[in-house]
């Protein structure tokens, strides 16, 4: 079975069930200081699952694209994926686990056709803070899971919450059975060893968890479910990774053919990133030395280093990516509307790539001139290090080079120096999560409200191009990201800034309409990200200043804001600009 037909099939088996399918939302989120990327189904759905009123309903069905850059050092080993697709099912407020489970179950045994002897399934053990989840169990014992294929563990393995407070609960997780040999008498689901693969996980919302660490029970239970595309799809076609399915396997095989020198790792990095970095593009992005431009630009220079390991001429970059697009068009249309676009940013990016490669070079030059001098015949590891932080030079280019010179490396210190790097980048990249999907207060729905007049005023003022392409919110400031070509002046700056604040003394009503995407369209309604949106949207009216699609939530009134005061403008990427502000 093909991967967009189990997508598919997923989509159809939840309508059947009383699910609106809702559209995938953009990887770069909106409004969401907490992740550079959406890394999961529920990222767009937190305020509709902290009691927002979703507009298509209680029941919901999506697939969404993800990006996880944690593991960006693991990619090309036989598993770690950057993109990934999650189909998820959402009961907000209305069914709970029986119903879940017994919708999982039939969906995984009729409509996948996995035998039930294949699947063993995870439950809540249960502490202080919430009981042993039998319910559970017992849901699934009456699906038809029996009771020796049903496990139990601690909120390690199955407990959910986004961030360090908020909604959370216990979750239930399916396991298929990939019938290698057990690695011992206890082999089972929470073994590393292979024999078994999570496939599915549905989490039941039914507590919040407060500051100071207190668990209340919620009013409103809601479930959360998330299945990985790539990985179903491997296991339903007998496949020992994503690389040999169809998403990935015509690429693969090109690049194979292509290569002088062949190496299964560089093959998956290659594969894996072209893929990765052609999805953010679609959805916007573009590389930078900060925040989410830097991992782009670390998957393209990533992917181009490997190219050169496998010997392949960087200039094949563009039949590759044809390639890979003709393969994917199908599933992700936004990659056939943005083909050019995709071609010109990875191959600039690509020539970029290459200059740094020759400014490295150079520097490696000074450093091998200055230790033949020193009579030495070593280059440290501080020095490699050096080259690959600073400049960007990959440590296997300076390797090959010392070596042609006659020297050798000091590989200890340089592991030693990258595994300290790679733990900071792995600290910062959680830092960004732990503020929590779930921050809403006063303030943040405050600076929320903001991007609002400050979207209309940047278009008073520099006109109708200028629209959102990015924004992010924490509880000290507001970031937005606006197309316009050049910097702002000072002057343009004040008119702004005063427009904001004089909308903000007349204490506008903020209002909201539920309607079809083509009334809003017909109302006037800016909408930004449209591929987002389903059947229905929420429209925010700010008196008479400004109507925007948008899914909350609001202040009541423009006066609850405050003085609004913008502190810096600088450029974002190409055509684009960042302005900074806070409310006082």
């Amino acid at each position: 079975m093909k991967a967009i037909e189990i997508r598919n099939k997923y989509l159809n088996y939840f309508k059947k069930h009383g699910h609106k399918i809702i559209p995938s939302a953009p990887l770069i989120p909106e409004n969401d200081p907490s992740v550079l990327f959406t890394t999961a189904g529920m990222q767009p759905l937190v305020p509709y699952l902290l009691g927002e009123k979703h507009p298509e309903g209680t029941r919901l069905t999506d697939y969404q694209k993800c990006l996880r850059t944690n593991d960006i050092d693991e990619v090309g080993d036989n598993r770690h994926l950057t993109y990934f697709e999650m189909l998820g099912n959402w009961s907000l407020g209305d069914y709970f686990k029986e119903e879940s489970i017994a919708m999982s179950f039939e969906f995984l045994t009729k409509e996948l056709g996995i035998p039930v002897e294949k699947l063993s399934v995870t439950c809540f053990a249960g502490d202080e803070d919430a009981p042993r989840d039998t319910v559970t169990a017992e849901c699934w014992k009456k699906a038809g899971i029996p009771e020796d294929r049903i496990y139990y563990y601690g909120k390690d393995d199955n407990w959910w919450i986004a961030g360090e407070e908020g909604p959370c609960g216990p979750d239930t997780e399916m396991f298929y059975d990939t019938g290698k040999p057990a690695c011992g008498p206890d082999c089972q689901p929470s073994c590393d060893c292979g024999k078994y693969v999570e496939i599915w996980n549905n989490v039941f919302m039914e507590y919040y968890k407060s500051k100071d660490g207190t668990y209340t029970k919620l009013k409103q239970h809601n479930v959360d479910t998330g299945l990985g595309l790539e990985r179903m799809t491997m296991l339903l076609q007998g496949k020992e990774t994503p690389f040999d399915t169809e998403l990935f396997a015509p690429v693969m095989n090109k690049l194979q053919e292509l290569a002088k020198a062949d190496s299964i790792e560089s093959r998956r990095i290659v594969a894996e990133h072209l893929r990765a970095s052609m999805m953010v593009i679609a959805d916007g992005g573009r590389p930078s030395n900060i925040d989410r431009g830097y991992v782009l630009r670390k998957l393209i220079r990533r992917m181009s280093r490997h190219l050169n390991k496998l010997q392949i001429d960087l200039n094949e970059l563009e039949s590759l990516i044809d390639l890979d697009i003709d393969i994917l068009k199908d599933m992700y249309p936004e990659l056939e509307k943005n083909r050019d676009t995709i071609k010109q940013v990875i191959i600039e990016e690509k020539d970029k790539f290459i200059k740094t490669l020759a400014h490295g070079e150079k520097e490696f030059e000074k450093y091998i001139n200055k230790a033949k001098e020193e009579n030495k015949n070593v280059i440290d590891g501080q020095t490699i290090f050096k080259l690959y932080e600073t400049y960007g030079f990959p440590p296997e280019i300076t390797a090959d080079l010392a070596r042609e010179q006659g020297f050798t490396i000091d590989n200890s210190e340089f592991d030693k120096l990258f595994k300290e790097h790679q733990e900071k980048s792995r600290l910062g990249s959680e830092q960004k999560f732990k503020g929590g999907l779930a921050e809403q207060n006063e303030k943040t729905i405050s600076y929320h409200t903001a991007t609002h007049l400050l979207h209309k005023a940047l278009q008073i003022v520099l006109g109708e191009h200028a629209t959102q392409k990015g924004s992010n919110i924490t509880t000290e400031r507001l970031r937005f990201d606006f197309s316009h070509p050049e910097k702002m002046t000072k002057e343009q700056l004040q008119q702004v800034e005063d427009i904001v604040n004089e909308q903000i003394k007349r204490d506008l009503p903020v209002t909201c309409e539920e309607m079809t995407l083509e009334e809003a369209k017909k109302s006037g309604a800016m909408g930004l990200f449209e591929s987002k949106y389903g059947e229905k949207v929420k429209v925010y009216t700010i008196g008479d200043f400004s109507k925007e699609i948008c899914g909350g939530p609001h202040v009541t009134h423009t006066g609850e804001l405050g003085h609004f005061k913008i502190l810096k403008e600088e450029s974002s990427s190409s055509g684009v600009r960042r302005i900074k502000a806070i409310l006082e």
